[in-house]
């Protein structure tokens, strides 16, 4: 889906620990390079290839991934998009959750103990496709760290929001030339609607719904959410009634 000039939304079906989903990573690129935000789950190469080619962007253009955060369903591709890019792929991250994307330490999220409910549940060979997912998640060196506020520039300039809540090192993106806010899962579509975080999903809460206070400074006119896409209806409005008061 065309969000703005430069700026595409993919959607990728993914199925993993028994159930499906539609995952929207970000692609945007300029007449030098192309950017990919999040790569879905393990598995989705060819989706991405297919989606960028159907963007117009051929996939040799990428030159960065920013990796919103450590979650398997924004980390899982990166492995088979370094290893299609033969190395031109530089990889962004924040600081506190680069030693799960790195794999120094387990993914918070999809340990098996902490899967445990979901893997009983599943019939046994996809079971033990799930564990072993879970006990050796994908992985890659992140080059660089990014910092809150941070101007990255690149494709009419990326702004850097640190948005902790969800992960410690979770962030989201400010697209200035398009005004487009990249919110990763600090925010979800559901039901048409503009919605706060998932508490189920989130390790901090309180945290993660006083990050949202950053948007409202923002000039924002749309969103892409990770879980339930775009989102440009009264946004600012939107964004101020999700901000929590006195936190």
């Amino acid at each position: 889906m065309r969000v703005a000039n430069g700026v595409e939304m993919l959607e990728l079906e993914a199925e993993a620990f028994g159930g499906r989903s539609t995952l929207c990573p970000t692609l945007i690129w300029d007449n030098q390079m192309a950017i990919l935000v999040d790569t879905g789950m393990p598995g989705g190469l060819e989706q991405i290839r297919s989606a960028m080619e159907k963007a117009g962007i051929p996939f040799g253009k990428l030159q960065a991934v920013i990796l919103t955060h450590q979650d398997l369903d924004h980390i899982g591709g990166i492995e088979e998009v370094l290893e299609a890019s033969e190395g031109s792929i530089q990889v962004y991250a924040h600081e506190l959750d680069k030693p799960y994307i790195e794999g120094t330490l387990p993914l918070i999220k999809t340990t098996a103990a902490r899967m445990a409910p979901v893997l009983n549940s599943l019939p046994e060979d996809e079971r033990k496709t799930a564990l072993q997912l879970c006990e050796n998640p994908p992985h890659a060196k992140v080059d660089r760290t990014l910092t809150d506020g941070q101007l990255l520039p690149w494709c009419g300039g990326i702004r850097v929001l640190f948005t902790p809540g969800h992960t410690p090192g979770h962030i989201s993106l400010y697209l200035e030339q398009s005004k487009v806010l990249v919110a990763a899962d600090a925010m979800i579509v559901y039901g048409g609607v503009l919605r706060g975080p998932v508490q189920q999903t989130t390790v901090d809460m309180e945290t993660a719904l006083r990050s949202l206070g950053k948007f409202t400074e923002l000039d924002i006119e749309s969103v892409i959410c990770y879980h339930g896409g775009f989102y440009n209806h009264n946004v600012k409005e939107r964004l101020q009634e999700l901000a929590p008061q006195g936190l």
